[in-house]
């Protein structure tokens, strides 16, 4: 395969429309525009990096070439960033945190995020395309995806307002501040399937903290936050205070062990994030890891399919199932198991899967070749464990190009299955039949995951129980989804802290407590 993507389309001028003013040093162009042939919708290739508020040059001359999941061709590059770009960027957050930007009002930076969620706003449409070219995501996908990261930062942009950042204490006769100060500069690593929404669950707690942050976007699905730097110039950002470089695991390890970190921020794979945890707990630097899942929903006999199924099956599959909190285990009662599988066997076998930028298509392809590879070997593994394929389990007919697969049913499975205890990461349901709320129960926690859950049933009783005692970060009752503003994360191999809401705020502070004694309060 050709690796130069002017060879995959017609390479033009930059559309101002898709150009931000650049700093007037600026001496290298940034981007190339190439038009695809699964859409009239440009791709851009990007040429440099965001560092200290400047599109700068790589010190490296590498570079990777983002591949079209929906036709498995060449659209777009990007620069590697080097170890020395990423000492670079990181002096640059260094510099912006001992600057100005600490001493910032609690204010002052929400107004900067509301600025900050105003450009994303303006950009979802492009955002949206992008992430379709990149990702395989619907069109529809990429823009809840990007409206729910504009709700995020306005929500962290208001956050000033009810947090207390100085507490005053009397303690003994003593006057006693308890002081909440931004942790310092942060490593923050997201993933290719929600880059903007990952971002902006970090990029919104830090800097209304008040910190600086090293983004590393994964060099699978780099191309919207490129965009994102071009929104943070928009916004007017001080130069530092965000920074952008694309890079592998060689360059995600040298910010995960530089000295001028002061707290990571990883969302990924739990085998990464535990290779994370043993190098932040060498420097004993802070750490927040929102990791994999393997989430269950347990459906209580007295609940019909038809007020379950509209919900939960979107929960497992929804953007090819590539999302750590999708429900993949289905428990349903060992007596109405048949009409489950009746039920969900129908619904999958309705869902249109082709071309992300048809608005027909419910599920777009998987993002990547090793993706789909993956997901077909979990195939087999379950057909060799002894479960059962009610639908899906191949590569949909009519579209050989691509990473496309079927969404897929499994049954006959037992808890003890690779299928049903790993995590997957693609249209892969699997339902398990159970005896009584006690053994649903017990089922949804032999899980080394903790991440999402959800509990159907008429009766509150039952569905306060269950929600109260699976062992879980997030839990529905009688829906299925993932609520951003408030705090997520995971028990057990799911992940360390929180994201969204106050909680996700309170991992970006540290607190300091400073007595003045007796003497002050005469």
């Amino acid at each position: 395969m050709c690796n130069d993507p002017c060879t995959q389309g017609q390479v033009v001028d930059c559309d101002p429309g898709y150009v931000r003013s650049a700093p007037a040093n600026r001496q290298h162009r940034r981007d190339t525009v190439v038009t695809t042939t699964t859409s009239a919708s440009a791709v851009r290739s990007f040429d440099q990096l965001f560092i200290g508020g400047e599109w700068v040059d790589s010190t490296g001359s590498g570079r990777t070439d983002v591949i079209s999941p929906s036709t498995g061709a060449v659209i777009a590059h990007i620069p590697d960033a080097t170890e020395a770009d990423i000492d670079k960027a990181v002096a640059a957050a260094r510099a912006a945190f001992n600057g100005p930007w600490r001493d910032t009002t609690p204010a002052d930076r929400g107004a900067a995020l509301s600025r900050l969620a105003d450009e994303i706003e303006k950009r979802i449409p492009e955002l949206a395309e992008t992430f379709a070219h990149e990702v395989g995501a619907p069109l529809a996908v990429g823009t809840g995806f990007h409206a729910l990261s504009v709700t995020m930062l306005r929500q962290f942009a208001a956050m000033h307002e009810t947090t207390s950042f100085v507490e005053v204490r009397e303690d003994g006769g003593d006057r006693v501040h308890i002081v909440r100060e931004p942790v310092g500069v942060v490593g923050a690593i997201i993933p290719w399937n929600g880059p903007i929404a990952a971002a902006t669950w970090k990029l919104g707690p830090a800097l209304a903290a008040g910190c600086t942050v090293v983004l590393k976007p994964a060099p699978e699905g780099p191309l919207t936050t490129f965009i994102l730097a071009e929104c943070i110039e928009a916004a007017g950002l001080p130069a530092g205070v965000v920074n952008i470089v694309p890079g592998g695991r060689e360059v995600g390890e040298h910010l995960v062990t530089h000295p001028g970190i002061d707290k990571i921020a990883f969302t990924g794979s739990t085998a990464a994030g535990k290779r994370i945890a043993s190098l932040c707990g060498e420097s004993i630097t802070r750490v927040t890891l929102e990791l994999g899942g393997k989430s269950a929903a347990i459906v209580a006999p007295d609940i019909d399919p038809a007020d379950v199924i509209p919900t939960l099956v979107p929960a497992g599959i929804g953007h090819t199932g590539q999302v750590c909190a999708a429900i993949t285990r289905i428990l349903v009662p060992r007596e109405r198991q048949a009409e489950y599988v009746e039920a969900i066997t129908a619904a999958l076998g309705s869902i249109t899967v082709g071309d992300p930028f048809d608005p027909s298509t419910a599920l777009g392809p998987l993002a990547m070749e090793r993706q789909r590879d993956r997901v077909e070997e979990y195939v087999e593994i379950g057909r060799q464990e002894g479960a059962t394929v009610a639908v899906g389990g191949g590569r949909p007919a009519g579209l050989d190009d691509g990473f496309y697969f079927e969404p897929t049913l499994f049954t006959d499975v037992t808890n003890d299955m690779r299928i049903a205890r790993e995590e997957i990461f693609g249209p892969v349901i699997t339902l398990i039949a159970y005896d009584g709320i006690d053994d649903a129960i017990a089922i949804a926690n032999d899980s080394p995951y903790g991440l999402a859950g959800a509990v159907y049933s008429n009766d509150e009783a039952i569905t306060t129980r269950v929600a109260r005692e699976v062992r879980t970060g997030q839990m529905y009752v009688n829906n299925a989804g993932m609520c951003v503003t408030q705090p997520f994360g995971g028990f057990k191999e799911s992940g360390i802290g929180r994201e969204g809401g106050p909680e996700g705020l309170a991992g970006y502070l540290e607190t300091k407590m400073i007595n003045f004694g007796q003497e002050a309060n005469a």
